[in-house]
Parts: structure tokens; sequence; C-alpha cells
């Protein structure tokens, strides 16, 4: 196989991304939320190695014919943010007016933020929340809060996409690569693990969640408080 095949298969391992969505979207409209999540899991894993893979084959010039940042956006939109919005309003979750408010700030706020030029900072991390919908939606229909808390929670990551808090790429974040891999790769299997087991809240899937959630959104903004040496 060439590298120009290589390259543009790198490019079709990308668009599955959108049958992904689309199962889980059609397990969505059912009420089947495991089966949701768990299509939105495997869309998760196509996503966080076709960049690894588009860089070693180098997609950009060996495969040019297809924009694979305008594709993984595109997909990134429906898997990370048009979905997860949609299964918190249908779920019951957030009931009544406080459905409307969470679809709306999420889609609105998410469409600016895949938009804006600076979400990325030097080191590849992310300048605001990635609108990472899936990865929230997950963990509320693990731990199933208050609606006050998780309607809090929505507004406050929304507002936080505006601000220059950093969150780290788990994958192109150089620094504390080495703890922040493993954990979103163990945050992925819990997640996994949690929707396998249709969210039973006596899984120990759930303190996984908790434990690998808090370091993927923490660790930008404590790499920002401690300095690095040298």
């Amino acid at each position: 196989m060439n590298d120009t095949v290589k390259a543009y298969s790198v490019h079709l391992l990308t668009a599955t991304g959108a049958v992904w969505s689309m199962l889980a979207m059609l397990a969505a409209v059912d009420g089947n939320w495991d089966m949701m999540f768990l299509w939105l899991v495997v869309a998760f894993v196509v996503d966080g190695v076709d960049g690894p893979l588009a860089r070693r084959y180098g997609v950009k010039t060996r495969a040019p014919l297809i924009d694979g940042v305008l594709l993984d956006l595109i997909i990134d939109y429906l898997t990370y943010v048009f979905i997860p919005a949609y299964a918190l309003f249908a779920s019951g979750l957030l009931p009544g007016w406080t459905g409307w408010v969470a679809i709306i700030v999420i889609t609105f706020t998410s469409a600016l933020y895949f938009a804006d030029t600076r979400m990325k900072t030097k080191d590849n991390s992310f300048a605001g929340f990635p609108a990472c919908w899936n990865m929230v939606a997950l963990v509320i229909f693990a731990l199933k809060p208050d609606f006050w808390v998780t309607l809090a929670l929505v507004v406050a990551l929304a507002l936080t996409m505006f601000t220059r808090f950093k969150f780290v790429h788990p994958v192109r974040t150089a620094r504390w690569r080495a703890v922040t891999l493993p954990m979103a790769l163990a945050w992925t299997g819990f997640a996994a693990w949690a929707a396998w087991v249709d969210f039973h809240p006596q899984s120990w899937a759930h303190w996984g969640l908790i434990i690998t959630s808090v370091y993927l959104l923490s660790a930008g903004i404590v790499q920002e408080l401690i300095p690095r040496r040298g």
C-alpha cells in the first residue's frame, strides 16, 4: 500500500464517524441511551486515533483533495455536540424549560467555538472548554445529578468556552502526556463500561468516570498555575 492510499485511508476512517453518529442518533430517537453512548464511544475512539494517523501519513500533502480538518469538525459537531444535546433534552434529565435552555446554549455556543480560530493554544491544548458535550452528557447520565446542578454545569462550561482557560488535548499536549493519555484511555474504558451496564448506579465505572473527568477538566488549568521549570 503506497503512501497516498494510506493517507486517503485515514480520511475514510475519519468519515466513518458520520456512520457512528447516525447509529447513535437512531438509538437516541428510540430512547436507547446506553446504545447511543456506546456508538458515541466508538466515534470517540476513531476521533482519537485519526489525528495521529493523519500526521504520520501526511494527509495534507498526500491526500489534499479532502480537507481532513473540515471533515473532522463536521463529524465532531455531530458526535460531540448535536447528539449529546438532544439526549439531554429528550431523556427528561432536564425537564421543561431547562431542556430548551440546555440545547440552545450547547448548540449555539459550540457552533461559535468550532469556528473560533483561537481555539488552540501554542502547546496544542484548547483555549476554553472544547465542547466535549458527549463526555459531559455521559457523566450526567451515569450520575444523574439534580437538574439544577446539570443546568448550572451546562451553562458554566458553555461560558468557559469563551475564556482563555486551558484544557489539555490528551494526545497533542506534550506536558503531562504520560498521565493525560492514560487518563483519557481510562475515561473511554469507564464510559464504555458504564453504558454497557445501562448506567447501573452501583457500577464502579461511575467512580472511574468521576476521577478521570476531574483530571481531564482541571489538568490544563493546573498547568497554567504551575509554571514549567527550565
